[in-house]
């Protein structure tokens, strides 16, 4: 692809594209490859001049540049991590509040969305960087671990603590990740907000434990035991949500099916946010692309892996309606009446290694109450 001058265009480019990586590389690179295709020069013109008249050319055409992500052909896996950094607390280490695993087989036409419990039991590898020794405890500490810097305590280092969160995934899922993004909290807010809300199907009622009706805060009880004051409510329907709103309701675990029910609503949170950059045609809209990227400021870290532009021009072909989101089923895990953690179920143990070996369709298929249908 040859690209035109300008100052910003690259910058549409890589920050829609970065955008795509964290609410769906799959969904919102149908946005991406539009914006490339159209940015490029116009092809398909014969040798003919302004009169019809075809001309002869002085020179050989130059051979067609191949478009970006041509040599990527999968499966990929992608990492999508939201952490709470609590920024305004000095040397807040970042943890793993949501972890989604997203993987593309081969053919790149159909993607898999799927959560692991930020309380999962894993066997979190040493991590020299970080000073971090090795142990078995919860996957959300594989974040904060990592993103210790010796010597400065307080800085610590997000890309950093996603380095050794992938390898933890990595080794519990047997998946080799080919790119990620983490975004905060507070940049998950600002996206929902820059997009104009985003409209949702709220599958059971849901009392927030954080935020009031105006948004605002709940107020901690004295003594520290919990928070005091009325409470937002999300009723079962469909609904349009604020970015607050969008991220409180995504955050909420202490309803019915817990944890296991804060992952699925995630999950169907990240798809319709992919429907609607979609839907909105950001591509034809520079001025609206800008203004999604301003609205993430530094709360997105792309996380390596091949250029995501390349990467979203792959997935140019993959729609919504191509992604299937997974529930994998848990349950706690405990020592003489303590509470350590979760693990998955055999059930949901068994589709991460059918996923692996391309059979994953035949096992949903097998479960249907893997698949979360709304």
């Amino acid at each position: 692809m040859t690209e035109r001058a300008g100052a910003t265009r690259p910058r549409w480019l890589l920050g829609l594209a970065a955008l795509a990586a964290v609410v769906l590389v799959a969904a919102g690179a149908l946005v991406v490859t539009r914006l490339v295709r159209d940015d490029a020069p116009q092809r398909g013109i014969g040798p003919a001049g302004a009169t019809g008249t075809p001309q002869a050319s002085p020179t050989p055409s130059p051979s067609p540049t191949a478009p970006p992500g041509a040599d990527i052909t999968g499966p990929l896996n992608l990492l999508l991590v939201g952490v709470d950094t609590r920024v305004s607390v000095p040397g807040w280490e970042p943890h793993g509040d949501a972890v989604l695993v997203l993987h593309v087989p081969k053919g790149l036409d159909r993607a898999y969305l799927f959560s692991l419990p930020r309380d999962l039991l894993v066997d979190i590898p040493a991590f020299p960087k970080a000073g971090y020794r090795g142990g078995r405890t919860k996957l959300t500490h594989a974040m904060s671990y990592g993103s210790r810097v010796p010597g400065k305590p307080r800085q610590p280092s997000t890309a950093q603590g996603y380095e050794l969160l992938r390898s933890t995934v990595s080794g519990y899922t047997g998946l080799r990740f080919d790119a990620g993004a983490v975004i905060t909290f507070n940049g998950f807010d600002r996206l929902v907000d820059s997009l104009g809300g985003v409209d949702l199907y709220i599958d059971q009622r849901v009392v927030s434990l954080h935020r009031r009706p105006d948004g605002r805060h709940r107020e901690a009880a004295p003594g520290g035991g919990g928070y005091v004051g009325p409470q937002m409510v999300y009723e079962k329907g469909e609904r349009h949500l604020t970015g607050w709103q969008a991220l409180d309701y995504a955050r909420q675990r202490y309803t019915t099916g817990g944890g296991y029910a804060r992952q699925r609503h995630q999950q169907q949170l990240l798809k319709a946010l992919a429907t609607k950059i979609v839907d909105q045609d950001l591509a034809r809209q520079p001025e609206r692309v800008q203004q999604v990227v301003d609205a993430l400021g530094d709360t997105l870290v792309y996380a390596g892996g091949p250029r995501v532009v390349d990467v979203a021009y792959a997935l140019g072909g993959l729609t919504p309606d191509r992604l299937v989101l997974v529930d994998l089923p848990g349950a706690a895990v405990g020592r003489g009446g303590a509470y350590r953690g979760e693990e998955l179920t055999q059930t949901g143990r068994k589709f991460i290694t059918e996923l692996r070996a391309g059979r994953a369709d035949a096992y949903l298929a097998a479960n249907p109450k893997l698949r979360v249908t709304r």
